[in-house]
């Protein structure tokens, strides 16, 4: 693989850009691997590079059903942060934080992390209380947070409504200075780069229709390009896991719904940082380009299909006004949906399956972009070992069944309430 440099660059600037090498091998599928993942965004694909890396496991393929970054990957606010409060939640997350922070050089591939800080606003005073217990746990857990007061905020958000006529009145917020945003595309193409240079095959436009079994044992994919035959077989596909499960005839405890975002017009820097507004569950940042991404809560339905509806977009282009006055007369120029897959408790799953032979990834809710990193490392080792890693030991599918969940309110699971 061409290693990307200062050198690389101006060398082949002086040559026209003419002699760049392709990211990654377009194979065809080989009859047999030792593991077959099946889906191509971010989880999928780190978990192969991992596997190759940590595990020296790279007779590996990622199956794809339509092209990288057409899934959920590509339809996400880009947001990364580790303020979670509950046990489990907590470690993952900072895990996920600190890979983010190396995650560039480790795939040699500008991923374009920003940690330009985090603020989650409060307003009233349970939400204050609320954010002071939060930011303790972060502490005891080694985590950066801070609380702000409302003059804080104030000074460092200075167009914010904060006026006493507000339509939610600020309080204060919870600061988090290593978190930040990365551009959602490149977590893609840098790990599927990284992990075919490893070895691994990257399959695009090869939809898995089903299993193959060896008596209660599946030991392959039936797939639109032919049978696959594997050791073993890992699910990595968010919004699609409850319709993969059922061919392996599980009924999982995950519902499927829709999440908008939203970008405007470019303009010229004006937020520095990630807002969020739990009142609302709203989140705004400014992308290097100049265009606001924004987003807000889950259509109130469920749905397999990736595009929005008109109450949504008014809502959130509503609480954006209110929060930030100035943005009235800005244009949004699009807006996207992803499929989430929705947990009963919004925390993931990642663990052997009931089914011999067969692993899942899933049930990320709002927490899956800025899991990528750590999830693909948790779930490389347990595809590997056939053990949990120490920080997705919790993330068990029969939690639900022992009544231990990881109810991480914070995080905005509603699933139920729809």
């Amino acid at each position: 693989m061409q290693r990307y440099s200062v050198f690389s660059l101006v060398s082949n600037a002086l040559r026209g850009n003419q002699h760049w090498e392709r990211a990654w091998r377009d194979p065809d599928p080989k009859e047999e691997y030792d593991v077959v993942i099946v889906g191509g965004g971010g989880h999928g694909l780190a978990t192969a590079y991992y596997l190759a890396k940590e595990h020296g496991i790279n007779k590996v393929a990622v199956l794809e059903k339509g092209y990288l970054g057409g899934g959920n990957a590509g339809r996400n606010t880009t947001i990364v942060r580790s303020n979670y409060m509950i046990d489990g939640n907590t470690q993952f997350y900072e895990h996920s934080l600190k890979l983010w922070h190396g995650l560039s050089q480790d795939l040699n591939y500008n991923v374009m992390f920003s940690p330009r800080g985090y603020v989650a606003l409060a307003t009233s005073q349970a939400q204050m209380d609320a954010s002071a217990f939060r930011a303790n746990s972060m502490r005891m857990n080694g985590i950066d947070a801070e609380l702000l007061t409302r003059e804080q905020v104030q000074k460092l958000l200075p167009y914010l409504d904060c006026s006493p006529n507000a339509r939610f009145p600020v309080y204060g917020g919870l600061w988090q200075g290593r978190a930040g945003t990365a551009r959602h595309d490149a977590v893609n193409w840098g790990f599927a780069r990284a992990a075919d240079s490893r070895g691994v095959d990257i399959i695009q436009q090869c939809e898995v229709l089903g299993y193959l079994w060896d008596g209660g044992r599946i030991v392959g994919v039936e797939t639109t390009r032919g049978n696959i035959r594997a050791k073993k077989v890992a699910l990595a596909v968010a919004g699609s896991t409850t319709l993969l499960g059922q061919k392996a005839g599980l009924e999982l405890p995950i519902e499927s719904h829709l999440l908008q975002a939203f970008v405007t017009e470019p303009i010229k820097p004006m937020i520095d940082y990630v807002i969020a507004y739990g009142t609302a569950h709203f989140y705004i940042s400014q992308s290097d380009k100049g265009g606001l991404v924004l987003g807000g809560d889950l259509d109130g339905y469920n749905s397999y299909a990736q595009r929005g509806n008109l109450p949504i977009v008014d809502e959130v282009l509503t609480v954006a006004k209110a929060l930030i006055p100035a943005l009235s007369r800005l244009r949004v120029l699009r807006h996207w949906a992803g499929v989430m897959d929705m947990s009963m408790d919004g925390s993931p799953i990642i663990c052997k399956a009931p089914v011999d032979g067969l692993y899942l990834n899933c049930g990320w809710c709002y927490g899956g972009f800025k899991a990528t990193p750590a999830s693909g490392f948790a779930f490389a080792h347990t595809i590997a070992k056939d053990e949990p890693y120490e920080t997705n030991a919790r993330f068990t599918l029969d939690r639900f069944r022992r009544g231990y969940q990881i109810d991480e309110k914070g995080a905005g699971p509603t699933p139920g309430a729809h």
